[in-house]
């Protein structure tokens, strides 16, 4: 009896040891399972779903989004050189210069995110590198593409936030703006782009999303009519006057060095050179509408109409 009794309880702490044991490697597969899961997230492209690094450490930015990925603290590895030439972006100063058409030094920086444009060369061969995401310029609003990018590095909840804020200051500023210079004021947005000057809508940089769409601001008739639907309108210095409004932003691409056309006849009968209502800018800094130019463009239009 006691031999059975020993034998039993022998035969009970062997199926209790197996049970621990597939208990623990079960365990252990979850927990594998679960780590893996945090080491990708499945990003909504408009190409369809991308398995993209969950906590990405080597970007290669081949659009306008180096800004973005700053803002929500993103590594970035490599930038196309619009936003390598911004004087701005300290944060890409170690960061390659680079482009679609050099496939060979996009792979020399081993990326395991790559972001661009719909527009984008080579984006089969990108794919073949890194996790490839493209977008449309202008197919989501300038806000909502911060938004997406931070779902797409895994910051929607810091994106939300950033973009709550900046509308909250960005129509308090645009208030204190339109009591003091008169709700039916007119401002222009001009570029000097080499040899040749362009006006621009509301969705083209240069701060126009945060005037005529953050703060409501009043575009010129002339400006309406050219440049709101194609986002702008390439002009000869000779007509300016007829598109500038009773307040003039000028973005200057040479990093306004030489503002000598300003002494020029033509820039001299517009009212608001006459009346000190223009404000030059470094077009490298104001180029784009990422989240860290956005804030910059909003300071400088507080600072510039405000005084502050």
């Amino acid at each position: 009896m006691k031999k059975r009794f020993i034998l039993l309880f022998s035969i009970l702490i062997l199926v209790l040891s197996a049970c621990n044991t597939n208990d623990e490697k079960q365990e252990d597969n979850d927990k594998a399972a679960s780590d893996n899961e945090k080491d990708t997230i499945t990003y909504e492209s408009e190409d369809g779903p991308v398995e993209v690094p969950a906590d990405p450490q080597r970007v290669v930015v081949l659009s306008q989004f180096a800004g973005d990925l700053i803002k929500l603290g993103v590594h970035v590895v490599g930038a196309d050189s619009w936003a390598k030439d911004n004087p701005r972006f300290e944060e890409l100063k170690d960061a390659a210069t680079v482009s679609e058409d050099n496939l060979e030094q996009i792979i020399e920086l081993e990326p395991d995110l790559i972001i661009g444009l719909s527009s984008t060369k080579n984006i089969d061969k990108l794919k073949e590198i890194a996790p490839t995401v493209t977008f449309t310029y202008g197919k989501a609003g300038y806000l909502d593409q911060h938004i997406e990018i931070g779902k797409l590095v895994n910051k929607e909840e810091e994106a939300r936030k950033w973009v709550e804020s900046f509308e909250k200051e960005a129509k308090d500023i645009g208030k204190q703006i339109k009591d003091k210079i008169g709700k039916d004021a007119t401002v222009s947005v001009i570029e000097k782009f080499d040899k040749q000057w362009y006006v621009f809508g509301d969705n083209w940089g240069r701060g126009t999303e945060i005037l005529y769409q953050a703060m409501g601001l009043n575009m010129p008739e002339s400006v309406k009519e050219q440049a709101l639907k194609d986002g702008y309108y390439a002009l000869s210095e000779e007509v300016i006057p007829d598109f500038a409004g009773d307040y003039l932003i000028v973005s200057d691409q040479s990093g306004a060095e030489d503002t000598s056309y300003l002494e020029s006849d033509t820039f001299q009968n517009i009212p608001a050179v006459q009346n000190d209502h223009i404000f030059v800018v470094n077009g490298k800094e104001f180029y784009f509408n990422d989240a860290s130019t956005l804030e910059y463009q909003l300071e400088f239009f507080k600072e510039k109409f405000l005084g502050e």
